[in-house]
This record gives structure tokens, sequence and C-alpha cells, in this order.
């Protein structure tokens, strides 16, 4: 009889439903509309006053003109140390004709009220910013003087002028002007301007608040334990610093779960206590479906936008409850502060009297073809490297989901709805991200390795920056023939010779030896299947039991030619998963989701794997020739050679190649 399958639960189909839901009510636009549409229903003007310390307004934004109430500076006073004169006494001096003034008994020092008159044929001492006493119009430099010792008197060797070294009352600042405008953003001169006038608090543009929420049964607040499928909320620190970034005010909340009646509790406080809502997130079970609903049902006019088309970014949901916005970004970091920047830094800039950011530009070269989704704008993160004919804008290559995709690239450029591609070779304007920052002095590609960082980090002792762009061993090949790197780091064996990395030599490239590592079988501890074996046996019970499921490296990746060779042709179950780091592979065996795959030595005990040696593997270097002359290259030959450097490697457990 045969059986029948087995139904799919109630859960499941529920899912399914929402998920189905979810995309029915999408109404994608493009990004211009979802623009048009929020900014029309929501205020933008400066939000009102408020009074501050002096010493807490940097960077505020003045909110009402400020007229001095006093003159500065506030008295005449003395540019120079020398004596207080009457000009007219002065006429005629010179070095054969010297005139000699009398000393009145009185020396003027800065905070000293003068109380003796300057008369005629008489000079008072005083010092830089000293108060010119009465009956003085003009300032003698001492150097220009010769004391007459028997008498109290100076003799004088060189005419002045009337307001000679003299800064009138008045001349730096006079009372009643208008000494800042409104809309003036604080910086440390105009602090200065107001601390001299005697101002001790000063009214400004008050911040908007802006509360942030996360939202996802998945979400761990950082510094708690991560429990299997946890991930940390980034977005709740991401968001909040970019809020201050942007002159608003964050009201961190927190991070909730898919429960509606909890998280339509916190959007509705959210809406008393501040002036904008940010949400990020929620994406499992159908969680998108759950806070457009609560959303829709939180006030006028409600939902303006939900969906963009935008890549990433394309599940934004904009809405306005009253007169306050409620933005919904979505989940993956990168796809939050894209749409952050985008739809919501402009409007707290607004709101706090700042003026619109203007985007930075850089044109350069896109080396590799980009492919793209028609009908979306699609934003794609880059990192600019120096090439022979210009900038280059290299693609990151991580998704939407990174943390760090944002962080650690330089900009980004858009790819039109109507393209499928960016061809390589083509030109494009790269918006640039952040502060404006130099090249670096040394652009590594190709294979990463945790002992590369130890490199790097002993070249950055030296004073010299280096960007390294995991790419792979053959597209650090491919990179440094098209002159977009310096060095690629790589670890290819050739089949015919079992040498590594030697056949990858072209013109122009020379070799410099890195280190060796030790590649391995790993599993979980106590796998019965695996313990006690070798490799080569690990291996056969593997591929003998289909219930045993590996975890592959990607194409072009040393391990994955070793993969391959070991297999001999055999696909085993898991063969096409197929990550891009030892880490991942670690990870995934680690984590259940795979019984074994071949990883560095390293990184198993990171994990807390077995590991059962297969064979040691080459990780050096390939160097364009014509580079080697550079200061950060022998910089970077330097530390790669240095024994402090040599025993960090080791202690990672490489082995440095002999000198």
């Amino acid at each position: 009889m045969t059986s029948k399958p087995d139904r799919p639960s109630a859960a499941i189909l529920d899912a399914v439903r929402c998920a189905a839901r979810q995309e029915q009510f999408l109404e994608v636009v493009s990004a211009e509309e979802a623009r048009r549409r929020f900014e029309g229903c929501i205020d933008r003007s400066p939000l009102g006053g408020e009074t501050v310390p002096l010493n807490a307004a940097l960077s505020r934004v003045l909110a009402a003109d400020v007229i001095a109430p006093v003159d500065a500076p506030p008295f005449d006073r003395a540019n120079v140390d020398g004596f207080a004169v009457r000009a007219a006494d002065t006429a005629g001096s010179s070095d054969g004709a010297p005139k000699r003034l009398a000393l009145n008994a009185e020396v003027i020092a800065c905070g000293v009220a003068p109380v003796i008159e300057v008369r005629s044929g008489t000079a008072t001492a005083i010092a830089t910013g000293g108060v010119i006493p009465r009956g003085a119009d003009a300032v003698v430099m001492i150097e220009h003087t010769e004391l007459v010792e028997d008498v109290p008197a100076i003799e004088l060797r060189r005419a002045a002028v009337s307001g000679q070294f003299i800064s009138y009352a008045g001349s730096d600042i006079a009372r009643g002007e208008t000494l800042l405008r409104r809309g003036t953003r604080f910086g440390s001169r105009e602090i200065g301007m107001l601390a001299a006038c005697g101002l001790a608090d000063v009214s400004v543009v008050r911040r908007p608040r802006v509360a942030v929420l996360s939202t996802g049964d998945e979400l761990v607040e950082p510094g708690r334990p991560l429990p299997p499928a946890g991930v940390y909320d980034s977005n709740g620190a991401i968001l909040a610093a970019a809020i201050t970034e942007a002159g608003g005010e964050p009201v961190p909340l927190g991070a909730f779960p898919d429960q509606e009646v909890a998280l339509e509790l916190a959007m509705r406080t959210a809406l008393e206590a501040c002036d904008a809502v940010v949400l990020s997130g929620g994406t499992s079970k159908g969680a998108g479906d759950l806070s457009h609903r609560i959303v829709s049902r939180l006030g006028t006019p409600g939902i303006l936008v939900h969906g963009v088309a935008l890549k990433p970014g394309k599940p934004l949901c904009l809405a306005v409850i009253g007169d306050k916005p409620l933005i919904v970004l979505p989940g993956f970091p990168t796809s939050a502060i894209f749409t952050f920047h985008a739809f919501v830094a402009p409007l707290i800039r607004a709101r706090a009297g700042l003026a619109p950011e203007t985007a930075r530009t850089a044109a350069a070269r896109v080396p590799v073809r980009i492919a793209s989704e028609l009908g979306r704008e699609e934003f794609v993160l880059v990192s600019l490297v120096a090439g022979d004919d210009g900038a280059i804008a290299f693609p990151t290559g991580k998704g939407s989901g990174a943390v760090t995709a944002f962080s650690q690239a330089d900009g980004f450029l858009s790819i039109d709805p109507l393209a499928s591609a960016l061809d390589a070779g083509t030109k494009a304007d790269v918006t640039l991200i952040g502060e404006a920052a130099r090249a670096p002095d040394l652009v590594i590609m190709g294979s990463h390795d945790i002992a590369l960082d130890v490199v790097v980090g002993a070249l950055a002792e030296r004073g010299f920056s280096a960007r390294t762009i995991a790419v792979g061993s053959l597209g650090g090949v491919a990179a440094l023939g098209r002159g977009e790197c310096d060095l690629a780091p790589v670890h290819l064996v050739d089949p015919a010779t079992g040498i590594y990395n030697k056949h990858l030599l072209g013109p122009g490239l020379a070799f410099v030896p890195g280190w060796r590592r030790m590649q391995g079988f790993v599993y979980r501890p106590g796998d019965a299947r695996f313990d006690g074996l070798s490799a080569d046996a690990a291996l056969k019970a593997a591929l003998a039991d289909p219930a045993v499921l590996m975890v592959n490296r990607n194409a072009g990746s040393g391990t994955r030619v070793l993969v391959d060779g070991l297999l001999r042709g055999a696909r085993p179950a898991g063969y096409a998963n197929q990550p891009r780091s030892h880490n991942a592979v670690a990870a995934a065996v680690a984590q259940n989701r795979a019984d074994w795959g071949v990883a560095i030595a390293p990184v198993a005990r990171m994990y807390g794997l077995g590991f059962l040696p297969i064979a040691p593997e080459e990780y050096d270097f390939l160097l364009r020739e014509a580079r080697r002359d550079r200061p950060a290259v022998q910089a970077f030959l330097a530390a790669l050679r240095d024994e402090t450097t040599r025993r960090r490697i080791g202690a990672l457990g490489m082995e440095p190649a002999g000198e």
C-alpha cells in the first residue's frame, strides 16, 4: 500500500498564506514617487528653539539671531608690549635724533585699570592686551626704545602715528550688531564669538527625537549569549548612531519579538514621545505583513508607500501618523542604512535646521561586469583603488545582510532600473560615503587568511595603510593583471606538478613566499563516524554513507581544488553548498548543518572542531614587479620578514616560509 505524503502543518500553511498576502499588498513604486508622496505629507521646517549651555551648542543650529550685548574688545587695548604715548610727542624721532619721554610711575598689565594720565612728554609701560590710558593715542614697541637708567625715561628712535598698535573698543564686535544669524551651524569659531560677548547659553533648534525600534524573534541584545538561530541586533545601534550623525536625538527602545500586541504598544508609545519613529526588521513569520497591519491602524494619513523599486531596499514602508513620520526599514543592515540615508536622514536634517547634505562623487572605472535586476534601481557598494589610468570601483561582493558592507565601502554606484547589467570597463560616478579619506598606501586583493591581518597590522605600525579585498586566489591574479592591486595572496596548487602558486606567475609578476598552513578534514568532536580515523579513512566513510552531509568551498578557491582532487569526481550530498571561506565551512559543521568539510587547522580550533590533517598548502603572494620600489610595498615585505611578525603568524598555527 502506498503511503500518503505528510501534510503540511497548519503553522507552515499560515506562513505561506502570510507570505502570499505580503506580496499582494506591496505596490512597488519608484524612488522618486516614494519621495514625492512622503515629502508631500510631512513638515520639513525646523523645529522650535531650546536654550542650551554654550558648551553644548557644538554642531547645533541657531534658532534666532544673536545681537552682540557688549563691545569686543570692551576697551581700547595695546596690541604689543611697549609704551603708551602721545603720537605728537614722537614726531621726528630717529636713530640720530631720539626723543626722550619721561616714564610714568605705573605699569599697565592685562586686567589692570590705568590710573595715571599720559601727559605731553611722558609714556607709560604697557603689556599686550593692556588698557590704553587716558591721554595716550599710540603704542610704541619696546624694541624701538632704549631705557635711560639714571632717570625713569625712555629714548624713542622711531616716530609713531595715532592709533598705532591699538585695537579700539568694538573694533572686533560692536555692541548692537547682529553677531550670528538664525540657521548658523555652531563650530568652535561661533562658540568663541559668543563667549567673547559673555554669553553663557544660546537658543538652538531642537533636535528631532527619533524612536528606534528593532523587531524580530531572532534578535538578541548585544552583550547577551547568542542562542541557536539568533543574531545580535546591530540595526538598533547603527540607526541610533546614524540619527545622531544626521542631527537628531535617537531614543533607543530596544528589540521586540514579532508579537502584534507588544509591537503595537511600542509603536504607539514611541509616537507619543517622539517626533518620528524608525522601525527596522521583522521579516520572520510574515512580520512584514504584521508591521504593515499595525501601522495601518495607528492613524491617518497612514501608509503612503509600501514597496520601492530599489535594490537593496524594496520592502521599505513610509507612513505618517497624524503629523509624525513612521518608517519601517528593511531588516538587513545594508538595506536599512541605504534606505535610512535616502529617506530618513534628509528629514532629520531639515527638522534640525541643517542644510541638505551635498553628495560628493568621484568618477571611476568598473573592472568587472555587475549583473542587475530589471525594474529596480540597484545600488552597489564599492571600494576605490588607484589604477594605472585612474580610480577603479571594485564591488565589495557583500550582500545587504552584511553588517560590515556599508562601513567598509568607500562609496556606491547606481545601476539604472532599465539596465540588466553594468558592463566591465564602464565609467561610473561613485557617490562617496562618509568623510573624504586618502587612498590606501597598499591594495591587496586575493585570498584572505587570518595571518594576513597580522602582516597588515605590522604595516600599520610602520605608518602605512592597506586595503584588503577578498576575491579568491584566481580573482586576485586577475586583478593583479589588470593593475588593480599591488599584491595578490594565493594558494592554488598546480595539478600537474603538485607545486603551489608558482605556476600563476606571468610577465611582470614576482613571487613572494608567505607561510604554510595545514588543511584538514573537520567534523564535530565525538562523531563516531570520524573519531580516531585518518583523513583518508574518514573520507571513505563519509562517501559510503549517503546520510553524511558535506559542505564544499567556492569554485576558484585553493581549497576547492584540493577538495575536488580528493573526491575524484564524486559528488556527495552537500557538494553544491559552496561557501566562500574556511570560517563558513567550520560554522556549518559546528552548527550541524553539515557533517564534514575541509578547512585549515586554526579555524577548526576556533570553532572547537575535530581536525584530521590532509596536506599542507602554501599561502604566498604575487607582486607587480613595477611597484616593488613603492615605500608601502617595501614596508610590507619588511613586515613579512620581521621576526616579531613571524612569531605572531606562528602563534596562529601557521609556519612562516624560510628566509
